[in-house]
Parts: structure tokens; C-alpha cells; sequence
């Protein structure tokens, strides 16, 4: 039995139209290299400073030249993500606050995980009125966990053990990881969760997730019926 949901946010369970990926390409190409569509795919979910790293280097970039390279560049991509989000605010993925209410109803806890700093994740549910462990809120949730709150992001497991130790999940078989990217799955391969699923909500295609051992649904406003299901069978 399922007894913790850990989420992805951006693609996942809020649509923020793109806005990651626009102020990630933006920030790393101020910095004076190109960024290959592929690569900016294959470094989303990434906690953000490791993804604008690797985004330099494989542009032909030297991060460390100067030393505050990277760390002037996360400030641009948090400034730029800003502005984004104020000229178009994200808004939940259809359906997801209510799938929410209803997996912790059954008695599931829900983490939100995110390659996202705990500052930027923080002012981005705040716009939503979303909250953790706070029953009045219009969305709820039972713990967040953040990419430079680890020893690695994504596709490391950390993250998601992090969450089962701030909801006191003790069996890695009763977690249930959801994500829009194959970093977020890998992550949940990774941690050896019961069951891992890639949706469709973020930029990619079903085909993105061939071959990986995860279930392909939609979007995480099906998980609460999907379970039902396998409950059932």
C-alpha cells in the first residue's frame, strides 16, 4: 500500500507555461555559450546550479572562469524565473489540488519535490496559495523538499528519501514518485519507491519514457483513480 506521493512541481503539478526552461536557456546563455535544446531536456528537474554547470561546459564553457560564473548565473535565472512568473503566473496543473486532497484523505502523504532553491519553491506556492501542513490552505501538502537541500539532486534519490524522513515513511516500497521529466523518474528508479510515474504535463512525449520502468499516465490528476485500480486488481 501507497503511503507517501512524492511530486515534482514544475511540469508536474504546476504549469508555469515553460517559464524553467526559458530563464534556465536565458541565464546560461548570458554567460556567453549556446545551449542545445537536447541538453537544456536532459539537465530539467536537475537541482539548478549543478544543471547550469553541466549547461556551460557542454556549450564548450569553462563554469569555474571566473569563479562566481555559476553562481551569477543562478542569480540571473532566479531574477529572470521572476519576472517570467509575474508577467504570467503559474497556475496548478488541472486537476492536481484535487487529486491532492484525495490521495491525503486516503491517508497518503504528498511531498512536492524540485530542483527549485526552498526561497524560489517557497514564492511559487505562495502565488498559488498552496502550503505545507496547513489545513486551511487551498492546497495542502505534507512536506517540500528542495534540490540544494541534498547531497546531490535529481537523478540522485535524495530528495525522495528526504521526503519519507520528513513524513516518517519508513518502507521505500510504499512510495509512489511522480515526475514530467526522465531525471524525476530516474530519481524514483533510483530510490527503489513501489511505483514510479512518468506524466505527460511537462514537454515531453509518452516515447521519452520508453524503456524506463515507470508507468506513463497523463498527469498526477489520475494517480488517486490509478491506484484504485491496481487496489482493485
Amino acid at each position: 500500500m501507497i503511503a507517501l506521493a512524492a511530486f515534482d512541481m514544475a511540469g508536474t503539478t504546476i504549469d508555469d507555461r515553460g517559464a524553467v526552461y526559458r530563464a534556465l536557456e536565458r541565464a546560461v546563455v548570458e554567460t556567453g555559450v549556446p545551449v542545445a535544446e537536447q541538453d537544456l531536456q536532459a539537465w530539467m528537474g536537475t537541482e539548478k546550479r549543478a544543471a547550469i554547470t553541466a549547461l556551460i561546459e557542454l556549450g564548450g564553457g569553462d563554469p569555474g572562469a571566473p569563479a562566481d560564473k555559476v553562481d551569477a548565473a543562478f542569480e540571473r535565472f532566479q531574477t529572470i524565473l521572476h519576472e517570467l512568473y509575474a508577467a504570467e503566473p503559474p497556475v496548478a496543473v488541472a486537476g492536481v489540488p484535487e487529486a491532492i486532497a484525495r490521495l491525503r484523505a486516503s491517508g497518503i502523504r504528498v511531498a512536492l519535490t524540485t530542483g527549485f532553491s526552498r526561497d524560489v519553491a517557497t514564492a511559487i506556492l505562495d502565488r498559488l496559495g498552496w502550503r505545507v501542513a496547513d489545513e486551511g490552505a487551498v492546497c495542502t501538502v505534507d512536506a517540500l523538499v528542495c534540490g540544494d537541500e541534498v547531497a546531490q539532486g535529481r537523478p540522485a534519490p535524495y530528495m525522495i528519501h528526504r521526503a519519507m524522513e520528513a513524513t516518517g515513511v519508513l518502507d521505500v516500497a510504499s512510495v509512489l514518485v511522480a515526475g514530467d521529466t526522465v531525471v524525476d523518474v530516474r530519481a524514483g528508479v533510483h530510490s527503489g519507491a513501489g511505483i514510479t510515474v512518468g506524466v505527460l504535463t511537462g514537454k515531453l512525449g509518452a516515447d521519452a519514457f520508453s524503456g524506463l520502468p515507470c508507468t506513463v499516465l497523463g498527469s498526477v490528476a489520475e494517480i488517486p483513480d490509478h491506484l484504485a485500480t491496481r487496489r482493485a486488481d
